[in-house]
């Protein structure tokens, strides 16, 4: 599959097309109200526009919380410009986010911090004696990258990360620590996992069954691939650690 249809299959893609999909439904809905004698106001059309909106996203089979938003999104829109805010704001808001999330339209893949005790555990899980080369896909602001590194000197561990603003955050992180660690801007599905002794993911639901294709593809015999809170369906992890008691597991798979 292209890059291009990859984008155009984003739920978010679709969704943005069924918005614009309803707009029609809700102006015939508007004219035949005219024509009956009710004027709709503004609203009423935005209540309308949702309503069309999260039917046809039901119809065409997103998730749940794709109904919500598409029902919620209109009337968000509408109260956002009564409440005035300067242009000038929301462009910068836009800007913002777009560098903070760049492609998680694409991805379905979010920023999520996975913490402290996450990178002991991953750290002991880590074979001794010998160097390391581990990487971390969609290494956010760099956390688990640079105390991997601290602990293990010995090891290369790399960060990569496609959201512009996370990736140059790690980048200074890592100058301003004088740590070796290195971070590279850039899609992991371009990257050969056959030259990596650990990969650390850290993404969602939707990236799994994709990301353990490329797993078992490319890694090597002796390496490991590890998961934070979110498990593989199609292959039962080798091992499950719990880095928090009551909190999400982080599982490895063995190869």
């Amino acid at each position: 599959m292209s890059r291009f249809s990859r984008i155009l299959r984003a739920p978010a893609v679709q969704a943005l097309f069924l918005q614009c999909a309803s707009f029609p439904l809700t102006l015939g809905a508007v004219y035949l109200a005219a024509r009956a004698g009710l004027a709709l106001d503004y609203p009423h059309a935005a209540l309308a526009q949702g309503i069309f909106a999260a039917a046809l996203t039901w119809w065409r089979g997103l998730a749940a919380w794709w109904r919500a938003i598409q029902f919620v999104f209109p009337l968000a829109l509408l109260g956002a410009r009564q409440v005035a805010i300067p242009p000038a704001v929301f462009l910068g808001l836009f800007l913002f986010l777009l560098l903070l999330y760049w492609s998680t339209f694409r991805t379905q893949v979010p920023y999520y911090p996975s913490g402290r005790k996450v990178w002991e555990a991953v750290a002991a899980l880590l074979p001794q004696g010998r160097a390391l080369d581990v990487i971390d896909i969609g290494s956010g602001l760099g956390g688990l990258v640079l105390d991997l590194q601290r602990r293990r000197p010995d090891a290369r561990i790399t960060g990569i990360e496609l959201a512009p603003l996370p990736w140059l955050a790690s980048r200074l992180r890592a100058q301003l620590a004088g740590s070796p660690a290195r971070f590279v801007r850039g899609d992991y599905e371009s990257l050969d996992f056959g030259h990596f002794d650990a990969v650390f993911a850290y993404l969602s639901p939707a990236a799994m069954s994709a990301l353990w294709r490329k797993a078992a593809h490319e890694m090597r015999p002796g390496s490991m691939l590890l998961s934070y809170e979110f498990g593989i369906r199609e292959r039962t992890p080798s091992r499950i650690v719990r880095p928090y008691k009551d909190g999400p597991a982080l599982y490895v798979w063995d190869f």
